[in-house]
């Protein structure tokens, strides 16, 4: 009885034929970044945006701070109201007094921020303070407990970093507060449209080279 040959077992083939690495040798990797160099000019605009915007909140940095305590409440809004409605679908649930006060919370303070952002630009830098403070204490503590294995040296340096800033925001509280946020929003902003730029860039020479 001759064998089907349509059911051949592939495992004579070697690994880099064309149906383990994609058709034409071409592998889906390879496939993805060439379509993404065919548009690196989106990557580049939306980079520069991202840029012009870091550069506005630099230059308006109170009002990037309030832009930044709306965001949050609105957002903190939204998930106190998902946290009552799914509290009250399970009102049978012995969760459900939590689930509600929790909602309630953050419905509370979501309002209380729209309501007064300077007030509430005051609480979350107190707030961005105090987990620095709690962030860095903790790595100096997991430091100390490894501190005779090589290369831990840079996890206190690390802790040591966000327990002084920590103390920096904590110690120029509540003056500083209508600058931190909108200032970390700044950085961000142009931090993002500095990495986007350049993947636009690398985008744009892999393209151009596969064009060839």
């Amino acid at each position: 009885m001759m064998a089907d040959p349509h059911n051949v077992p592939a495992a004579g083939r070697p690994p880099g034929s064309s149906e383990a690495s994609g058709v034409g040798g071409v592998t889906p990797v390879a496939e993805t970044l060439s379509a993404l160099g065919a548009r690196w000019g989106w990557f580049l605009a939306v980079g520069v945006l991202m840029l012009v915007l870091g550069l506005l909140a630099a230059a308006y940095v109170f009002a990037a701070t309030i832009v930044s305590v709306l965001f949050v409440a609105v957002l903190m809004l939204v998930g106190g109201v998902a946290q009552l409605i799914q509290a009250w679908r399970v009102r049978n649930w012995r969760g459900f007094l939590l689930w509600t006060v929790a909602g309630g919370l953050y419905v509370l303070a979501a309002l209380f921020a729209i309501a007064n952002p300077v007030a509430g630009a005051a609480a979350l830098t107190l707030l961005l303070g105090a987990s620095l403070i709690a962030a860095g204490a903790l790595r100096l503590w997991v430091w100390f407990q490894h501190r005779s294995q090589p290369g831990w040296p840079w996890l206190a340096l690390s802790g040591a970093i966000s327990l002084l800033a920590g103390i920096l925001v904590a110690a120029g509280w509540p003056g500083n507060s209508l600058v931190i946020l909108g200032l970390l929003l700044a950085f961000d902003l142009l931090f993002q449209g500095v990495t986007l730029v350049m993947l636009a860039f690398a985008l744009r020479r892999s393209h151009h080279i596969g064009a060839i």
